[in-house]
Protein backbone atom coordinates (compact mmCIF):
# COMPACT_ATOMS: atom_id res chain seq x y z
CA UNK A 1 0.00 0.00 0.00
CA UNK A 2 2.63 2.36 1.28
CA UNK A 3 4.91 1.64 -2.03
CA UNK A 4 1.54 2.52 -4.37
CA UNK A 5 1.18 5.61 -2.90
CA UNK A 6 4.51 6.56 -3.41
CA UNK A 7 3.72 6.09 -7.01
CA UNK A 8 1.90 8.78 -8.02
CA UNK A 9 3.57 12.03 -5.83
CA UNK A 10 7.06 10.48 -7.10
CA UNK A 11 5.83 10.83 -10.80
CA UNK A 12 4.33 14.42 -10.13
CA UNK A 13 7.85 15.37 -8.61
CA UNK A 14 9.84 13.77 -11.85
CA UNK A 15 7.46 15.76 -14.22
CA UNK A 16 8.33 19.39 -12.55
CA UNK A 17 11.69 18.46 -12.34
CA UNK A 18 11.64 17.45 -16.03
CA UNK A 19 9.75 20.72 -17.05
CA UNK A 20 12.31 22.65 -15.02
CA UNK A 21 15.65 20.97 -16.52
CA UNK A 22 13.92 21.54 -20.02
CA UNK A 23 13.80 25.05 -19.22
CA UNK A 24 10.08 25.62 -20.70
CA UNK A 25 9.75 27.39 -17.30
CA UNK A 26 12.80 29.60 -18.58
CA UNK A 27 16.65 29.67 -18.36
CA UNK A 28 18.89 28.32 -15.53
CA UNK A 29 21.66 28.63 -14.74
CA UNK A 30 24.78 26.29 -14.58
CA UNK A 31 24.43 25.82 -10.84
CA UNK A 32 20.61 25.55 -10.31
CA UNK A 33 20.56 22.80 -13.44
CA UNK A 34 22.80 21.18 -11.85
CA UNK A 35 21.32 21.00 -8.73
CA UNK A 36 17.97 19.96 -9.98
CA UNK A 37 19.57 17.10 -12.16
CA UNK A 38 20.68 15.80 -8.45
CA UNK A 39 16.90 16.09 -7.56
CA UNK A 40 15.71 14.15 -10.65
CA UNK A 41 18.64 11.34 -10.42
CA UNK A 42 17.55 11.40 -6.90
CA UNK A 43 14.16 10.83 -7.62
CA UNK A 44 14.44 7.97 -10.35
CA UNK A 45 16.15 6.25 -7.57
CA UNK A 46 12.97 6.44 -5.54
CA UNK A 47 10.76 5.15 -8.22
CA UNK A 48 13.22 2.45 -9.04
CA UNK A 49 13.04 1.35 -5.50
CA UNK A 50 9.24 1.67 -5.33
CA UNK A 51 8.90 -0.26 -8.24
CA UNK A 52 11.36 -3.13 -6.90
CA UNK A 53 9.10 -3.03 -3.90
CA UNK A 54 5.86 -3.70 -5.92
CA UNK A 55 7.77 -6.40 -7.53
CA UNK A 56 8.95 -7.74 -4.57
CA UNK A 57 5.17 -8.29 -3.28
CA UNK A 58 3.74 -9.47 -6.54
CA UNK A 59 6.69 -12.29 -6.69
CA UNK A 60 5.61 -13.07 -3.08
CA UNK A 61 1.76 -13.07 -3.76
CA UNK A 62 2.38 -15.00 -7.00
CA UNK A 63 1.26 -11.98 -9.10
CA UNK A 64 4.70 -11.74 -10.90
CA UNK A 65 3.06 -12.36 -14.76
CA UNK A 66 5.60 -13.87 -17.18
CA UNK A 67 5.18 -13.58 -21.00
CA UNK A 68 7.75 -15.73 -22.86
CA UNK A 69 8.60 -15.46 -26.50
CA UNK A 70 11.44 -17.38 -28.71
CA UNK A 71 14.17 -14.90 -28.89
CA UNK A 72 17.98 -15.14 -29.40
CA UNK A 73 19.67 -14.70 -25.85
CA UNK A 74 23.03 -12.98 -27.75
CA UNK A 75 20.35 -10.08 -29.29
CA UNK A 76 18.46 -9.98 -25.81
CA UNK A 77 22.13 -9.43 -23.88
CA UNK A 78 22.81 -7.24 -26.32
CA UNK A 79 20.66 -3.92 -25.48
CA UNK A 80 21.00 -4.42 -21.61
CA UNK A 81 24.98 -4.38 -22.38
CA UNK A 82 24.80 -1.22 -24.60
CA UNK A 83 22.96 0.56 -22.11
CA UNK A 84 25.27 -0.35 -19.07
CA UNK A 85 28.59 0.99 -21.01
CA UNK A 86 27.35 4.16 -20.34
CA UNK A 87 27.94 3.67 -16.65
CA UNK A 88 31.27 1.81 -17.04
CA UNK A 89 32.24 4.42 -19.08
CA UNK A 90 31.48 6.82 -16.14
CA UNK A 91 33.63 4.88 -13.75
CA UNK A 92 36.82 5.07 -16.44
CA UNK A 93 35.79 0.80 -16.49
CA UNK A 94 35.52 -1.45 -19.27
CA UNK A 95 32.47 -3.92 -19.87
CA UNK A 96 33.36 -6.47 -22.57
CA UNK A 97 31.14 -8.63 -24.43
CA UNK A 98 32.55 -11.00 -25.61
CA UNK A 99 29.87 -12.15 -28.40
CA UNK A 100 30.01 -16.09 -30.07
CA UNK A 101 31.75 -16.68 -32.88
CA UNK A 102 29.12 -15.90 -36.40
CA UNK A 103 29.62 -19.29 -37.31
CA UNK A 104 28.23 -20.93 -34.08
CA UNK A 105 24.84 -22.03 -34.04
CA UNK A 106 23.05 -19.99 -31.56
CA UNK A 107 19.89 -21.84 -30.17
CA UNK A 108 16.42 -19.60 -29.88
CA UNK A 109 15.11 -20.22 -26.00
CA UNK A 110 12.09 -19.09 -24.45
CA UNK A 111 12.08 -16.37 -22.63
CA UNK A 112 9.75 -13.31 -21.20
CA UNK A 113 12.19 -10.37 -22.29
CA UNK A 114 11.24 -7.74 -19.68
CA UNK A 115 11.70 -9.66 -16.98
CA UNK A 116 14.98 -11.37 -18.40
CA UNK A 117 16.58 -8.32 -19.07
CA UNK A 118 15.44 -7.04 -15.79
CA UNK A 119 17.62 -9.67 -14.09
CA UNK A 120 20.52 -9.43 -16.07
CA UNK A 121 20.24 -5.74 -15.94
CA UNK A 122 20.60 -6.14 -12.19
CA UNK A 123 23.57 -8.18 -12.27
CA UNK A 124 25.54 -6.22 -14.33
CA UNK A 125 24.21 -3.06 -12.57
CA UNK A 126 26.01 -5.01 -9.78
CA UNK A 127 29.15 -6.13 -11.20
CA UNK A 128 29.69 -2.35 -12.54
CA UNK A 129 29.21 -0.66 -9.49
CA UNK A 130 30.89 -2.40 -6.82
CA UNK A 131 34.02 -2.52 -9.10
CA UNK A 132 36.62 0.26 -8.48
CA UNK A 133 37.49 2.82 -11.45
CA UNK A 134 39.60 1.38 -14.15
CA UNK A 135 37.81 -2.35 -13.51
CA UNK A 136 36.87 -4.63 -16.01
CA UNK A 137 33.52 -6.55 -16.32
CA UNK A 138 33.24 -9.65 -18.62
CA UNK A 139 30.67 -11.18 -19.99
CA UNK A 140 30.62 -14.45 -21.87
CA UNK A 141 28.07 -16.85 -23.58
CA UNK A 142 28.85 -20.45 -23.89
CA UNK A 143 26.69 -22.85 -26.05
CA UNK A 144 26.97 -26.43 -25.38
CA UNK A 145 24.43 -28.59 -23.92
CA UNK A 146 22.81 -25.94 -21.79
CA UNK A 147 23.39 -21.99 -22.30
CA UNK A 148 25.48 -20.63 -19.63
CA UNK A 149 25.98 -16.97 -19.06
CA UNK A 150 29.08 -15.91 -17.21
CA UNK A 151 29.25 -12.18 -15.31
CA UNK A 152 32.91 -11.75 -14.36
CA UNK A 153 34.10 -8.56 -12.77
CA UNK A 154 37.48 -7.34 -10.36
CA UNK A 155 35.17 -5.68 -8.22
CA UNK A 156 35.13 -5.98 -4.27
CA UNK A 157 33.40 -9.64 -4.50
CA UNK A 158 31.37 -10.35 -1.62
CA UNK A 159 32.84 -11.89 2.13
CA UNK A 160 32.63 -15.49 2.17
CA UNK A 161 30.53 -14.89 5.46
CA UNK A 162 27.99 -13.36 3.90
CA UNK A 163 27.42 -15.31 0.75
CA UNK A 164 24.50 -17.51 2.36
CA UNK A 165 22.40 -14.03 2.62
CA UNK A 166 23.02 -12.83 -1.11
CA UNK A 167 19.94 -13.18 -2.60
CA UNK A 168 17.58 -12.20 0.31
CA UNK A 169 15.88 -9.65 0.48
CA UNK A 170 17.40 -5.97 1.42
CA UNK A 171 20.41 -7.93 1.53
CA UNK A 172 23.74 -5.80 0.69
CA UNK A 173 27.39 -6.98 1.55
CA UNK A 174 29.16 -4.78 4.30
CA UNK A 175 31.79 -4.22 2.27
CA UNK A 176 29.38 -2.90 -0.40
CA UNK A 177 27.47 -0.42 2.01
CA UNK A 178 31.04 1.20 3.12
CA UNK A 179 31.04 2.06 -0.86
CA UNK A 180 28.17 4.58 -0.56
CA UNK A 181 27.25 2.83 -3.45
CA UNK A 182 23.44 3.23 -4.04
CA UNK A 183 21.35 0.49 -3.01
CA UNK A 184 18.12 -1.14 -1.97
CA UNK A 185 19.45 -5.10 -1.44
CA UNK A 186 16.14 -5.60 -3.67
CA UNK A 187 17.74 -6.21 -7.18
CA UNK A 188 19.64 -10.14 -6.53
CA UNK A 189 16.48 -11.21 -4.80
CA UNK A 190 14.24 -10.43 -8.22
CA UNK A 191 17.07 -11.54 -10.32
CA UNK A 192 16.99 -15.14 -8.23
CA UNK A 193 13.27 -15.52 -8.47
CA UNK A 194 12.99 -14.54 -12.84
CA UNK A 195 16.17 -17.05 -13.44
CA UNK A 196 14.37 -19.36 -11.67
CA UNK A 197 10.99 -19.32 -12.95
CA UNK A 198 12.84 -19.24 -16.46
Amino acid sequence: IAAHQLRTPLSALKWTLSLALEEDLGNLKKKQKELLQRGYDTNERMITLVNDLLDVVRIEEGRFDYTFTRISLVQLLEKPIRDMHILADQKGGSLVFHTPQPTLTIPLVDLDTERFSLAFTNILNNAIQYTERSGRVDVDIAFQKDILVTVRDTGVGIPKTQLSRVFTKFFRGDNAVRMQTVGSGLGLFLTKNIIEKH
